[in-house]
C-alpha cells in the first residue's frame, strides 16, 4: 500500500456507517430467506441508517474532507 495521501474512507465515520449497513444488510437477507416482511424491511432501514449514521459522523468532524475538483478555487481564510 502507498501513503499518496489518498484517505480512501478509513475514518471513524465510514467504518461506522458500513458496519452498520452491512448488519442491515444480513438482517434483510434472512429474513428474506425467512419470508419476515417486516424483518426485511428493518434490515432495509438499518442499511439507510448506516448510511444517516455516517453522514453526522463526518459533520461532527471524524469523517474526511470532501474532495474539491481540480477547477474549483481553494477555500478562503478568514
Amino acid at each position: 500500500m502507498s501513503s499518496n495521501g489518498h484517505g480512501h474512507g478509513h475514518t471513524p465515520a465510514a467504518w461506522t456507517g458500513v458496519i452498520i449497513s452491512f448488519i442491515g444488510f444480513c438482517v434483510a437477507g434472512v429474513f428474506t430467506v425467512l419470508a419476515n416482511v417486516p424483518g426485511f424491511w428493518a434490515g432495509i432501514v438499518l442499511i439507510f441508517a448506516g448510511a444517516v449514521v455516517g453522514g453526522l459522523m463526518r459533520m461532527a468532524g471524524m469523517g474526511s474532507e470532501p474532495k474539491r475538483t481540480k477547477g474549483s478555487p481553494a477555500p478562503q481564510q478568514s
